[in-house]
């Protein structure tokens, strides 16, 4: 089997976005991938160092969420980032070899640093995470990074350092390839992309009054104020997008039709997109409960996952270590 390696910064509770623009194809990949999904809290360190007691708490719902989808344990390693100390010796060891003009081109680090204003991001562990994210991923030898068009750009650069690692030394580590994933754009309830940042996130954790709540105000199809006037639900109405994930076809298809011919209202049609989302969520809500009210087995997964993660990290750094110390000038 390749592997595949993946991870996710703690920020708590995941909303609807997270399951469709990454868990449900991390599911999918545990079935033929030999998966290693890890919570990434060092790397939630290099934004949030200022306030790190939130980041305990937001990584048990995080995995809880991850579980209740279903993640599964006996299929994939699940572990926290900072459970396996070798991590933090492969960074330092990657940093000694990365060029500074390397991090100072990567994509997101100024684009950070204007989004996140309020912050004090000029730290050697904010320009220096992709290190961090590089040792990540070929501490396990992944074959294999899921991620979106828009990030394959971030992977590039840790195949640069794992080419420059095995181009010093030896060639310890397989060039990891970008896995490309159809992200879909799923829009929140103000018609932004969905986030927790901007209040517009349903959560897979939220019950049904909430939900109910939420899609009630969503926005519709702003050229279609009243019910007598013609709505075009697949151009215009930002919630229709939704409805393409939660109705059957035949339901959309008569939605178009009803929605065209204005005897199907907004109301109306929102309030039938909330019982769908709330009937998917169901069984995800249940096994999530089931898993809270129990966090001593929340505990040993992760445990357990850090053990398997640390076993193969071993090897891999013994394999590192005689690879710098034994090399010799070409």
């Amino acid at each position: 089997m390749q592997r595949v390696l993946s991870g996710m910064r703690p920020s708590g509770k995941l909303h609807i976005g997270h399951l469709h623009g990454v868990l449900d194809n991390w599911r999918r990949l545990q079935e033929t991938y030999e998966c290693f999904f890890f919570v990434a809290d060092w790397h939630a360190l290099t934004t949030n160092y200022e306030n790190p007691c939130t980041i305990p708490k937001n990584i048990a719902e995080m995995v809880l969420d991850w579980l209740s989808v279903g993640l599964d344990p006996g299929k994939s390693t699940l572990f926290i980032q900072s459970d396996v100390k070798e991590h933090a010796e492969l960074y330092l060891l990657l940093s000694m070899i990365t060029p500074v003009p390397w991090l100072e081109r990567n994509p997101t680090y100024k684009e950070q640093q204007e989004q996140l204003a309020d912050r004090d991001l000029s730290t050697f562990g904010f320009l220096g995470y992709p290190v961090l994210q590089a040792a990540d991923i070929i501490m396990y030898k992944a074959n294999k990074v899921p991620v979106g068009v828009d990030q394959a750009p971030h992977v590039e650069l840790t195949r640069e350092i794992t080419r420059r690692f095995n181009y010093l030394y030896r060639e310890v580590f397989p060039v990891p390839d970008v896995l490309l994933t159809r992200v879909p754009k799923l829009p929140g309830l103000d018609g932004r992309k969905m986030s927790k940042s901007y209040g517009n996130a349903i959560f897979l954790s939220d019950p049904p009054p909430s939900i109910r709540e939420k899609i009630s105000t969503m926005v519709t199809d702003v050229e279609r104020p009243r019910k007598s006037d013609t709505g075009d639900p697949e151009r215009r109405c930002v919630a229709f997008n939704l409805h393409r994930l939660y109705m059957p076809e035949e339901r959309l298809n008569a939605i178009v039709e009803d929605c065209k011919s204005t005897r199907l209202g907004c109301v109306a049609c929102k309030k039938g997109l909330s019982e769908a989302l709330i009937a998917y969520l169901a069984p995800i809500q249940e096994r999530r409960s089931a898993l809270a009210s129990n966090p001593g087995r929340l505990s040993d997964i992760l445990k357990d996952g850090a053990a398997r993660a640390r076993s193969v990290a071993i090897k891999t750094m013994e394999e590192v270590r005689s690879a710098i110390w034994s090399h010799s000038v070409r």
